[in-house]
Formats: structure tokens, C-alpha cells, sequence
């Protein structure tokens, strides 16, 4: 027993080992670490979001025989955008303006003026927003980023709203008092 787990956990190493050897390059950008001063949903910054999208694929790339690689770099830049979307001021008034719409094209320009990107990679950053988007993924590596990012974005956001319940006073009694109404209907 004492031997599997030494075995997983110098694999696990080995994995994390090879994940940032595969992103290194990427995240010593000046570039990309701008992407620390973004919020992307609730308080998680748009670069620690990439970081785990980027994992999140890696993992399941490789154990899917996909490429890992070009999936995880793509994962990585998928939303290099640069603005607050939060409070992000548009030029046009148009649906297609909107960030849902928008971020993956800008997301893509500025990634290639910075790296040269493989097919994959490219793909991964433009469509990455499906099926909120029309663009379907034409690849296998984008549809896996795609779920690991609205898997990234919902786990994001619940523990966001778990900690503000637990932390805030106003959420506490909200809690306490739905609870109670719950507690009474059952």
C-alpha cells in the first residue's frame, strides 16, 4: 500500500513537473502575467483561471491520448484579453460586441502577436466559448477545454458565493433564515 502511494505521488510530481515545462515559456510573458490584474469570474484572476483550465485539460488530454501539449498552451492564452469585462466599455452596441462573443477573437490576436500558435492552439482560443457561441470546436482538444473551462468557471464561482455565506453577517442570517423556512416546510 505504502508503495502505490509513493508511486502516485512521485506521478503526480511528475505530472505537475511536466505541465509547467509544457506552459513555461507562456507564463514568463510580461504579457500573460498582465492577465493576473483581471478579474475573470467572482474574485479568481483571469490568469489563475487560465491555470487551472490549462490543468484541468492537460490531465485529461494525456489520459485521452489527445495532444496534451497543444491543448494545454491553447487552455493557457484562451482568454488573454486584457480588460475588466466587468466594467468594460464597448465601441459598438451590437450582440456580437458582447465579452461572451468578443474575448475569444481579441483572446486569439493577442496571443498571436506574442507566440506563434499551432492549429490546435489557435482553434482552442476561438472557440472555446461554445455552444454559447456558434463556433463549433474542430477539434477533439477544443471540446475538452471547452467543458474544463465551464467546469473551471462554475467551481470558480461556487466557492466565490460558498465564502461570502460563511464570511459576510447579512448571508449568515439569510442562511440561518432560509434554513429555518426549509426546516418548517419539511
Amino acid at each position: 500500500m505504502l508503495n502505490l502511494i509513493t508511486k502516485e505521488t512521485s506521478l503526480a510530481k511528475s505530472s505537475y513537473a511536466e505541465f509547467f515545462c509544457i506552459i513555461q515559456d507562456l507564463i514568463k510573458n510580461a504579457t500573460v502575467q498582465e492577465m493576473r490584474n483581471f478579474n475573470q469570474h467572482a474574485d479568481t484572476s483571469c490568469y489563475r483561471h487560465c491555470m487551472q483550465v490549462a490543468f484541468y485539460t492537460y490531465i485529461i488530454c494525456k489520459k485521452l491520448h489527445l495532444d496534451y501539449i497543444s491543448a494545454t498552451r491553447g487552455a493557457m492564452l484562451h482568454d488573454l484579453f486584457l480588460y475588466d469585462w466587468h466594467n468594460h466599455e464597448r465601441t459598438e452596441k451590437t450582440f456580437r460586441s458582447l465579452h461572451a462573443f468578443a474575448h475569444p477573437k481579441i483572446a486569439l490576436q493577442n496571443a498571436t502577436k506574442i507566440f506563434d500558435l499551432n492549429e490546435i492552439e489557435q482553434d482552442v482560443i476561438l472557440n472555446h466559448m461554445w455552444p454559447v457561441t456558434i463556433r463549433f470546436p474542430h477539434f477533439k482538444e477544443t471540446v475538452v477545454v471547452t467543458f474544463a473551462d465551464k467546469y473551471s468557471a462554475t467551481r470558480e464561482t461556487f466557492f466565490h458565493l460558498r465564502d461570502l455565506l460563511h464570511t459576510k453577517k447579512v448571508y449568515k442570517y439569510a442562511y440561518v433564515f432560509l434554513s429555518l423556512i426549509i426546516f418548517r416546510i419539511i
